[in-house]
C-alpha cells in the first residue's frame, strides 16, 4: 500500500467520489486516496494516516461546508502540517476567504466549481511536485 496520500474534503458525497475517481484514474496506485465529508472527519482521517506512517501530501477542500469552512480548516491544517499542499475547491467562496487561505494556509491553488478534470489534475500534479521537493 502506498505511503503517500491525497485527501479530498467536501460535504457532497458525489463531489468527493468524482474528485477521488478523477485523481486516482490519473495517478493510479502511486498514492492513497482518502475522502472526508467534513473537517471533523478529515481530522480523523489525518490522524489515521499519521498512525499508519502515511505522509499526507495534498488536501483538496471545499469551502462551503457545515460547521467549519474550508479556509478555516486549511489554516488549521497548515498550522500543524506546514508541508501539506492546500487546495481550495469552491463555487461560493468570497475573495476575503480565499485571501485568508492564501495568507494563513499557504494556499497553493483555488479551483472553481464546476472544475475541469484537466485543470484539477494539473494542479494536483504541480502540488505533488511541490510536496516532494
Amino acid at each position: 500500500m502506498p505511503n503517500k496520500a491525497i485527501l479530498c474534503v467536501d460535504d457532497e458525497r458525489i463531489v468527493l467520489l468524482s474528485l477521488r475517481d478523477q485523481i486516482s484514474k490519473h495517478f493510479g496506485d502511486r498514492y492513497r486516496y482518502e475522502v472526508a465529508e467534513s473537517a471533523d472527519e478529515a481530522w480523523e482521517v489525518i490522524e489515521e494516516l499519521i498512525e499508519e506512517g502515511v505522509r499526507l501530501l495534498v488536501i483538496v477542500s471545499d469551502w462551503l461546508m457545515p460547521r467549519v469552512r474550508g479556509d478555516e480548516f486549511l489554516v488549521r491544517v497548515h498550522g500543524r502540517f506546514p508541508d501539506v499542499v492546500t487546495v481550495l475547491l469552491t463555487g461560493h467562496a468570497d475573495e476575503v476567504a480565499i485571501e485568508r487561505a492564501r495568507r494563513h494556509a499557504n494556499l497553493f491553488a483555488c479551483i472553481a466549481k464546476p472544475w475541469s478534470e484537466d485543470n484539477l489534475i494539473e494542479i494536483i500534479k504541480s502540488g505533488l511536485e511541490k510536496a516532494d521537493d
